[in-house]
């Protein structure tokens, strides 16, 4: 019976003692900023290739939305002023309106009274250089979205080399979380390095996409002009 009372007071003991411990002294708080300082230096290139990508996103964006804003009334206006002769004025609206569409008819209009095939060719050069010049910068997008991973991925193999080092320098002291915290710590760089090649990623094939979407309108304005040259003259 006193036997019986004993196991009863210590488990009613341990109870008290394990129910004391608030929940905020066995979960431990992640913050951002420490994980950061934890994954080492190589978290400042994984940080520079995503500012980057970000900066050169923005750019690009504003400069692609600027470049697909049109008058609805420009092939008109272009086919009026071509019918009524006034080719200096079509010119003129083609360099009011300055966006990669009316440079290709500007220069397609330069080329009027040469063979057909010469002004399609004239077109589809400017065209190119257009598109050239939307797509600057991707490049440097792609690069950061592949490198990246990559950078956090040699985070983590030096920081494991580094946590299995410490092991073996230990000896028969090793304690579990000597390589359990040496991992945590190499794990960081890969998170990283996985987040920016992500946010990368997406603003990339964003970019493409819009650039697409212009390049489709692009060819239809050309074939457009193309046509509106061989109308049957009244």
């Amino acid at each position: 019976m006193n036997a019986l009372l004993f196991i009863q007071n210590e488990a009613e003991g341990i109870f008290t003692q394990v129910s004391g411990i608030s929940l905020s002294e066995t979960v431990a708080k992640i913050n951002i900023w420490d994980l950061a300082v934890k994954g080492g230096w190589l978290m400042i290139p994984i940080a520079l290739l995503l500012f980057i990508a970000i900066a050169i996103f923005i750019e690009r964006l504003f400069v692609i939305k600027k470049a697909g804003k049109e008058d609805p009334t420009f092939m008109e206006r272009i086919k009026d002023y071509i019918h009524e002769g006034k080719i200096d004025s079509a010119i003129n609206l083609c360099r009011t309106t300055n966006t990669p569409i009316s440079q290709m008819i500007e220069k397609g209009i330069s080329r009027l009274g040469r063979p057909m095939n010469d002004i399609l060719v004239a077109i589809e050069n400017v065209g190119n250089i257009e598109i050239a010049k939307l797509e600057k910068g991707f490049s440097w997008v792609a690069t950061c979205a592949a490198t990246a991973p990559m950078i956090g991925f040699l985070g983590t193999v030096t920081g494991m080399v580094r946590a299995f080092f410490a092991m073996a320098n230990a000896g028969a002291n090793v304690d579990v979380t000597l390589l359990s915290s040496g991992i945590y710590e190499a794990l960081v760089t890969t998170v990283a390095g996985l987040v920016a090649g992500i946010i990368a990623l997406l603003a990339f094939n964003y970019l493409v996409a819009l650039v697409r979407g212009e390049v489709n309108k692009m060819e239809t304005h050309s074939m457009e002009f193309m046509d509106l040259l061989n109308e049957p003259t009244k």
